[in-house]
C-alpha cells in the first residue's frame, strides 16, 4: 500500500465487458462497516450473476466472494484498494455472466482489474490526520472562539453550558492543533481551558 492514503470524494463507477461477461464496479466514501454494509444493499442487482465487494476502513477490512470460487474476486477487488492507496471506502463489483467461463485467473484479472480502473478514475483528497478537542470558555468569549473556527478548519462536534460558560468539542486537523490552542488562550486572555478528547490523532 502506498505510504500516503486518499479518500474517495463521491461515489464512482466504472463498467467494462470481458468476454461477454459485464462488469460494473461502483466505489463509495465510507466511514462505519454499517455504512459500507448500505452501499451494498443500494447498489448490488439481484437479477445479476454475482455481488462481490470489499471494504477497508482504517485497519478493519473484509471481501466476499458472493459465489465465485474462493479467492478470485473479494480478495482481489480488496488488493485493488490497497494498490490504490484508498482508505475508507467500499467497492462492489457486479458480473452478468456472458456464458463464457473466464477461469480463476481470469475471475481475478476481471474483479481486480475493474475495481482498481474504478478507483483509478475517481476523485480523491488526501486523508488528513484529524484530532479532538474540548475548549472550554467564559459565555463572553462563545462567540468569538465560534467565528475562529473555520480558521482552524475545526468542526463543532457538540456545544454543551453550565455554570461557568460553555465548552466546544472540536474536531480539527492534527497540524493545526498548537494553533488553536495558542489562539484559544489569546482569545480567552488565558481564561480558556482546553483539553485533547483523544490520545492519538484520528485519520480522515
Amino acid at each position: 500500500m502506498p505510504d500516503s492514503l486518499h479518500v474517495l470524494v463521491a461515489a464512482c463507477r466504472h463498467v467494462q465487458d470481458i468476454r461477454k461477461s459485464r462488469f460494473l464496479a461502483q466505489a463509495a466514501p465510507v466511514q462505519t462497516v454499517e455504512q459500507a454494509m448500505e452501499f451494498l444493499r443500494e447498489v448490488a442487482d439481484p437479477a445479476a450473476t454475482h455481488n462481490c465487494w470489499a471494504y477497508r476502513i482504517g485497519q478493519d477490512y473484509r471481501f466476499n466472494d458472493d459465489g465465485e470460487p474462493g479467492g478470485t474476486a473479494g480478495r482481489p477487488i480488496l488488493q485493488a484498494i490497497e494498490s490504490a492507496g484508498v482508505d475508507r471506502v467500499m467497492v462492489v463489483v457486479t458480473r452478468w455472466y456472458g456464458g463464457i467461463k473466464l477461469g480463476a485467473g481470469g475471475l481475478v484479472r476481471a474483479y481486480g482489474g475493474t475495481a482498481a480502473e474504478c478507483l483509478r478514475l475517481a476523485e480523491r483528497v488526501p486523508l488528513v490526520a484529524m484530532a479532538r478537542l474540548a475548549v472550554h470558555c467564559a459565555f463572553a468569549d462563545l462567540a468569538l472562539l465560534k467565528a475562529r473556527c473555520p480558521a482552524w478548519h475545526a468542526r463543532i462536534e457538540r456545544e454543551t453550558f453550565d455554570a461557568e460558560g460553555a465548552t466546544l468539542e472540536l474536531e480539527l486537523p492534527a497540524d493545526r492543533l498548537d494553533e488553536a490552542c495558542a489562539r484559544v488562550v489569546d482569545l480567552t486572555r488565558g481564561q480558556g481551558r482546553v483539553r485533547r478528547l483523544d490520545d492519538t490523532p484520528q485519520d480522515r
